[in-house]
């Protein structure tokens, strides 16, 4: 499903045009009014991501040729660092079908973008929530461990140890670093709780198959990598 970006600021333009991406969405960036106006019109979009301050036409002139003059009416969104009543009502007013003030979340354009193309038609599903090394997949959303697709159960704390360790596949990892970031603690309290917990893990998800992620690093830490 494809969203035209109307934004004249790359940084956010770009932020807007990964996000999308990463959720299934193709996104096509324009930087100025008269551009976005000439894409709008060449090409089918599901959606147009349109912000008033633009450089030439600004994003209520485009609106209103798009709607009055075009008759196109391919759903649009306005963004807008205003954010006042005058500036929302006059883009509701000719023809936007919503609005989100800057600055915003992603997450709430998300929403935002999803309510409004599934009123146009079906939307992509969310990609799956996966962290993979090798053949050690973890789903983030099921909460699930399996490898050369066997099923491994884990407490609470070893899966958050797994995937702390998987998001910094490759990175050595010291033992002060698990600490504070799966124990929450940020002094050393003289605990073997990281290797105690470590030596759990690998027994579960290295001991039963041949080919071993999780690696010592003498003296520095751990680090799980496909070797």
């Amino acid at each position: 499903m494809k969203i035209l970006v109307v934004e004249d600021e790359p940084s956010i333009s770009n932020l807007i045009k990964k996000g999308l991406e990463e959720n299934g969405f193709e996104a096509v960036q324009a930087f100025d009014g008269e551009l976005g106006l000439k894409m709008a019109q060449r090409s089918e979009f599901a959606l147009i991501i349109l912000d008033i301050v633009l450089p030439g036409l600004n994003g209520l002139e485009v609106c209103q040729k798009l709607r009055s003059e075009l008759n196109i009416q391919t759903r649009i969104l306005m963004l807008t660092a205003l954010n006042e009543t005058n500036d929302i009502v006059a883009g509701l007013d000719i023809g936007a079908d919503d609005y989100l003030g800057k600055p915003f979340k992603f997450k709430e354009l998300l929403a935002r973008v999803r309510a409004l193309t599934r009123r146009s038609g079906t939307i992509p599903p969310p990609p799956a929530n996966l962290l993979k090394v090798a053949d050690l997949v973890v789903d983030l959303d099921a909460k699930t461990v399996t490898r050369a697709g066997i099923e491994i159960k884990l407490t609470a704390k070893e899966f958050f140890l797994l995937e702390y360790l998987m998001r910094n596949r490759n990175r050595v990892l010291s033992r002060m670093d698990i600490l504070e970031n799966v124990w929450d603690i940020n002094f050393d309290l003289g605990t073997n709780v990281v290797d105690v917990y470590m030596n759990y893990l690998r027994n579960k998800v290295d001991k039963p198959f041949e080919t071993k992620l999780i690696q010592t690093v003498v003296g520095m830490g751990y680090v799980l990598k496909e070797v």
